[in-house]
């Protein structure tokens, strides 16, 4: 029962890219080709209301659900990690045709071929886990 909010909120956020058409391949698919705008509208409404959230947390001095308070640290000012990173992350999500939310609305809609790409994004996760601290961060 404690995990209940979080059923509500992955079940809410799953009608929402459902609705948007964001899980659809074919709409990732235009974005990567800069056929439409419709992923970009998403994307920059999505950084817009982050950049906005973030303010608000900022502002108020916000805190977590446990209490402690939120702190956005200053991160080490290296262009080589965010070109690897987001080099990486893009060419899986070109090639899959799903970025990690979309991929669990894509299985819940019945595009079973989804679980594989589901499975080695799990694999990913674990393998960074394992290697982090070998990684230059």
């Amino acid at each position: 029962m404690k995990f209940i909010k979080f059923l509500i909120l992955g079940t809410v956020f799953g009608i929402v890219m459902a609705k948007s058409e964001a899980f659809s391949w074919f709409r990732i698919q235009e974005m990567f080709r800069f056929q439409a705008f419709h992923m970009y509208g998403i994307i920059g409404t999505a950084v817009i209301l982050g950049a906005i959230g973030v303010a608000l947390i900022k502002k108020f001095k916000l805190r977590d659900i446990s209490g402690n308070p939120i702190n956005f640290y200053p991160k080490e000012k290296s262009i080589m990690r965010y070109l690897i990173g987001g080099t990486i992350f893009g060419l899986g999500w070109a090639l899959s045709g799903a970025c990690p939310g979309p991929m669990v609305v894509n299985i819940g809609y019945g595009y079973l071929s989804m679980i594989v790409v589901f499975l080695f994004a799990i694999i990913g996760t674990y393998l960074y886990g394992f290697i982090k601290d070998k990684l230059p961060h």
